[in-house]
Formats: structure tokens, sequence, C-alpha cells
């Protein structure tokens, strides 16, 4: 995690933080994960160890073999504990809202102090007024940065201003007071009106803070004295000899949640008060200490607002309004799919060929390579540079080719919500022999950065597979592709190998299709464009599960409009509602049917016409490439005009077809115009023959 700016504490400044996240997941239900973080603080927290990563790992093995945590055995190691705890919760309730509380349902927010960070007297003054102005009530600075006389003149000039029932005051000194200067510097800022300070002496001098607990002027709370205990014993005893006014807790330095839990049943047996404070996490840790902490009822301000601290922070439904902390219920986004977004979110490499490649690597090969992979690897570069927007393009099948940016935050959601569909996993063999200027092509790539695929980069032809023998889990092409590998045996037989084939970029003709439903491997058709950051919907062409309609993938709903024009809410993938040219036919099931685009309507003689489903029709007896289209006249308004690329016999047409629908006029072309991707260009067409 990247800090907005350097994040001074009494043990250094902080400019990155290193954290680790864990995933469960279920082969039961791949479309469920649960997300945790372990983020151990260098310098503070007691399991910030170089083997760290070891530990982590161990304890991952050890929950798949028991499915439970090991308590016992993790107590020195309570951020692990805490990743663990939060993973399951999450696994188990399949939401970000961990526990149902007013907080979670988006009724309520959770008070939280206004954090001033340790600085010159200059940089705290402003940060100060700055939370004053947000609207903050309770402010806590980090002291012992600056001359402690400074800090008490910018404490004096905000106690000119605002009075102890207006403002409430909390320091930490993190420990930079000693045993010796304590009791003046208490009463001291004693005489400021502040509600506590926090560690006041390093930890560990239990004798020396159990004396200024005993006798001191202004409330003190533990922080640091707590890091380490795990033991319930040992807990009591800490507690009870020092006698704190408060307690600080924080899961991922205090034991987890159920370490947390235990601290508090003794600091209220004591009579001792507590809060809760995060610890430096990113959204996915202060979501989880956010959702706990509103499952405990304690009114005072809670320490939840460092969620702002990263520049890179992972999004979550959390905003802070006001001095409060809310959860955004109504924000749909944060479903199963995005939960292992967030995981992948970071990843920083790609495997090509068996060989992984780096970010360093991707540099590196942008010197030397060449054609098609010189391609793939400046899409790389792209996609890992900081900026979080992509030009895609759009085909030009039915106009002008044109440009748009698209978050990369959908493309990443939405190569997610493939790869669960389609049970894509780590190390599968991919092809990529799509045009990397369109979203298809781009699209191939993101996936296998997002799940770890191996991809096999081929240049973009029309016959993909002539120059290679290995044998893929994934690969997508456009009907062109499939229609010309099929002429070959070799080929078609290097196709036939292919687990998973999804075929998009236009429609699948019926001879085709039919060919396709002999398949031994899994084929499907999709449904999707440019702004919806590839398809939306699959539909299965063979097998037990072949169906003629398109199902929505997960997170996706439609709707038609009056013109029977289809209306999609995609909001993993796309932050408005889309209005198709798309006319549909929707089924009870939620399945649904394309019909044409409604520019493809032809209107002839008061009949309305859908070109596409009347090439459906004609591919069914005509078996030379052809195309619809239509052209002005002035006694039915539009003509429906058949372009073929070699002569038929035109008797068969009325044979087939009812009067209405046979063609009036038939043009021969040389070659039917077609996109990049291999759909008709209709604007080129009706061009070609006006």
């Amino acid at each position: 995690m990247q800090f907005r700016k350097p994040a001074g504490t009494s043990r250094g400044v902080y400019q990155i933080h290193k954290v680790w996240f864990v995933r469960i997941s279920s082969v039961d239900e791949p479309s469920r994960f649960g997300i945790g973080e372990c983020a151990p603080l260098p310098d503070l927290s007691c399991d910030a160890l170089p083997d760290y990563e070891d530990i982590l790992e161990k304890a991952c093995l050890d929950f798949e073999c028991t499915g439970k945590i090991d308590y016992e055995g993790l107590g020195p190691y309570p951020s692990i504990l805490f990743g663990l705890e939060t993973a399951l919760r999450h696994f188990e309730r399949g939401s970000f809202a961990l526990w149902d509380t007013p907080f979670s349902r988006g009724e309520s927010g959770i008070p939280i102090n206004g954090l001033i960070w340790m600085g010159t007297y200059e940089e705290m003054s402003q940060q100060i007024e700055e939370k004053i102005k947000l609207g903050f009530k309770c402010i806590k600075l980090k002291i012992g940065a600056i001359n402690f006389e400074k800090e008490l003149e910018l404490i004096r000039q905000i106690r000119q201003r605002f009075s102890p029932e207006m403002i409430t005051l909390r320091v930490d000194a993190n420990g930079g007071f000693t045993p010796e200067d304590a009791p003046s510097k208490l009463a001291r800022l004693s005489e400021l009106g502040l509600h506590s300070i926090e560690q006041p002496i390093r930890a560990g001098l239990g004798s020396e803070m159990a004396k200024l607990t005993a006798s001191t002027p202004l409330p003190i709370a533990l922080d640091e004295e707590l890091i380490g205990c795990h033991l319930f014993a040992d807990k009591r005893i800490l507690l009870q000899k020092i006698m704190p006014q408060y307690i600080i807790l924080k899961p991922s330095l205090h034991g987890g949640f159920k370490g947390c839990a235990e601290w508090i049943e003794l600091a209220e047996h004591l009579k001792i008060g507590w809060w809760i404070t995060s610890a430096l996490e990113s959204n996915i840790g202060l979501n989880a200490i956010a959702q706990w902490t509103a499952t405990l009822g304690n009114p005072m301000h809670q320490g939840l607002g460092t969620g702002l601290l990263y520049s890179n922070n992972l999004e979550m439904p959390l905003e802070i309004i006001g001095e409060k902390l809310f959860y955004n219920s109504n924000n749909q986004c944060f479903g199963p799919s995005y939960l292992n977004n967030l995981f992948n979110s970071y990843i920083q490499t790609i495997t090509i060929e068996g060989q992984p490649f780096s970010v360093e690597d991707i540099q590196e090969e942008l010197k030397k390579a060449t054609d098609f992979r010189l391609e793939l690897f400046r899409f790389l570069e792209d996609w890992f540079s900081p900026s979080e927007e992509m030009i895609i393009h759009t085909s030009g099948s039915t106009g002008k080719p044109k440009s748009m940016f698209v978050d990369k935050k959908f493309m990443r959601q939405s190569a997610l919500l493939t790869c669960s569909y389609l049970g894509l996993k780590a190390q599968d063999k991919i092809l990529l022999c799509m045009p990397l200027h369109f979203i298809a092509g781009k699209m191939m790539v993101v996936r296998a950065v997002m799940a770890g695929l191996d991809i096999y980069p081929v240049a973009p032809t029309g016959h993909p597979l002539s120059d290679t023998d290995q044998t893929f889990r994934f690969a997508s092409m456009v009907p062109l592709q499939i229609f010309n590998t099929l002429q070959n045996p070799v080929e078609a037989e290097r196709l036939r190998k292919v687990s998973i084939l999804l075929i998009g970029g236009g429609v699948i003709s019926p001879s085709l299709e039919k060919v396709l439903k002999d398949f031994p491997n899994e084929v499907y058709a999709s449904y999707g464009m440019a702004e919806t950051v590839s398809h939306i919907a699959l539909r299965r062409v063979n097998g037990p599960e072949a169906s003629l309609s398109f199902t929505p993938l997960p997170s996706v709903s439609l709707s038609l409009s009056e013109d029977d024009s289809l209306i999609i809410d995609a909001p993993m993938v796309s932050s408005k509602r889309l209005y198709t040219n798309d006319r549909a036919e929707i089924y009870p099931d939620g399945s649904f049917r394309i019909l044409g685009r409604k520019d493809n309507v032809i209107l002839t003689g008061g009949m309305k016409v859908q070109a596409e489903t009347l090439e459906e029709t004609l591919s069914t007896f005509i078996e030379v490439p052809f195309a619809i289209t239509s052209l002005p006249d002035p006694k039915f308004g539009e003509i429906i005009v058949l372009v073929v690329e070699k002569p038929i016999d035109e008797t068969v047409l009325s044979v087939h077809l009812p009067a209405y629908q046979v063609p009036k006029k038939v043009v021969l072309l040389k070659a039917i115009p077609l996109t990049e991707s291999g759909k008709i260009n209709r604007a080129k067409l009706r061009d070609l023959i006006l």
C-alpha cells in the first residue's frame, strides 16, 4: 500500500505498508469467496517477522486441513488471526456486510476521530484545520515529532477556539515520554482539557506505567502495552497490575476479533474503558474492523479513519460523512466476484508460454519484441501503468469505428466474472488470437493476468491454429476463424482439443452451429459489446446444456424498451445503464434471444423484416457467402437486397420464404465487406450497392 503522504510516527516515517491478502474459496461453490487482510506493522507488530509469509502459508494449509482457525497455535500472530477470521466471515456471509447491524444496513454511522499525523508545526496545524472543517468533533494528535512546547502551543490554540464540549482532543505519545519526564508532561497536558493520552511511555515498563496510571491527572490509554500478550490469564494480570483508565484495541495487533473480545471482557469487569482502532490496514481490514465494531455498542469515537491514507487503496462501500464512517449498503457492485477482484487487483505479473513476466520484464521485452508479440507487450505496458483508464475501439460493424475510455476496474471485474463462470484457474493454457486493439483481444490478456492463466499469443489470422500444436484449456475466436479452421483437417482436430471454446464478434450460422454441436468440448457463443467490456451473457452451443438463448452472467439484469431494444444493467462492468440497439426477446427464466439490431430492421411495404433473422433463415439453403441489406424504393419504402459472392438459383428464394421476405434484388459482389473482427460491415455494404 502506498501512502499518499509520508506518515510520521514515533517509530519513523511510513511511505509503504506491505500487506498480505488471504482468500477462502470452495470447490463446491466456486463463485463464493472470502477475503481477509494480514497487515503486520514493522517495528510494532509482535508478528512482523522475517519468515512471516512462511508462517502465514502454514496457517492457511492448516486451515485447509481442519476447517478451523488454530487460535491457540496462532496466538503469537494476531495479524494472521485477524486475516483468517475476516476471510472466513466474508465467505460465510458472502458480502462485505459481515454482521447484520444498522451500520451494515446503511442506517447509521460510526463516530470516528480525525487523525492528525506527526509533522512540522505548520503541517499539523493545517491538518487540524482540515479535520475541523470536515466536521470532526473528536481529534487525535500524534505527538513527539516536534518540540513539546510547540505541541502544547498547537493544542492551546485549538482550546482557545473550541471548548472540550465542542471538540474532544486525544493525544498519542506512542511511548515517546520517559518515565522521568512523563509526570510533568502529563500535568501540563491535563491543563488543556484533553480526553486522554495513549501510551505515554514505551511498552514493557509495567511498574512505571502502573505508577503513572495511579497518579495521573490525565486519563491514560494503553495501546502498545497490550501487544504480544495473547493468553487470557496474562491479559488479566497485565490489566490488574497497571489498571489504566482506557485500553485501545486493534484486531491486527491484539489477537484478532476473538483476542480483542477477551480484552473487552476483562476491561469491563475491571471498569476500564475501551475503544477500537484500525492499524493502517487497507479498506479490506478497515471494513472488517468497522463491521465488528458496530456490533459492540460502544458510543465513543472510534479510531477508524485511516482508509484515506493510501493512494492505491482497494475500493469498498465505505464513506466518511462529517465525523462518521458509513457503509453504503445500496452499492450492489461488491458481491462475490468483486471479492475475487480485490484479491487479484494488484497482480503485477503475467505468464506467457510458461514464463512469468513482471512489470520490469515487460519493459525489457518492449526493446526487442516484434510483430504481434510487440503489440502484446505494449498492451501490458498500458495495463500495468498507473492510469486507471484505457482506450478501446468499437468494431465499426454498423458505422464508423469509434474510440472510448473504459475504467480498468470494469475490465478486471469482467475478466473475473468470465473466469469464475467457465471455471478457469491458474496455469490453464489459453490462446490469444484476437486483435489487441479491440476489446475481445484485450480481455483475453486481462483474464490471463487476473486468473494467473498461461497465455500463448498467435498473430490474429483466419487460421489461428495452423502453426501451433499446443493443447489449450481456453480459446476465443470469431465465427470466420472457426469456419476457416474447420476447412483444414489438422487444424480442425486441434480445435476439437480446446477444452472451452468461446465464439464472439458475430452470429454463428446454422450450418456452422450444426457442426459445432458434435464437438466433444464446451462451446459457447457470447453476447456483449465494447461498452460492456466484452460479453455479459453466454449460451451453450453444444452438449445437453445447448440453447438458442443467452444466459446473463451473475450481477447482470436485463429489460426491454418500448421498441423491444435490450436494456442492460451490469454494475460490475459499467457505471451506467446501457440502452442498446439490439432487438431482443426475454424469457421467464431470465434468458434472452437477440433478434437483430434496430437499425437493421427493413420496413418494406408496411412489413418489418429483421435482416439478421432473414439471414439466419437463408443460411439453411444458401451455401455461398451472402448478406442482407436494403435500398430505398418509391413504392415499397425499402426493398430487401440479397448480396452474394457467387451466383445462386434465385427461384429457391420464393420456395422457402414468404412473399414479403423475398429479396427484390440480388447483387453479386466479389467479397462481402467485413470488419476486422469478422462481422459484416453493413455500413460499407450499403455504400457498395448504392
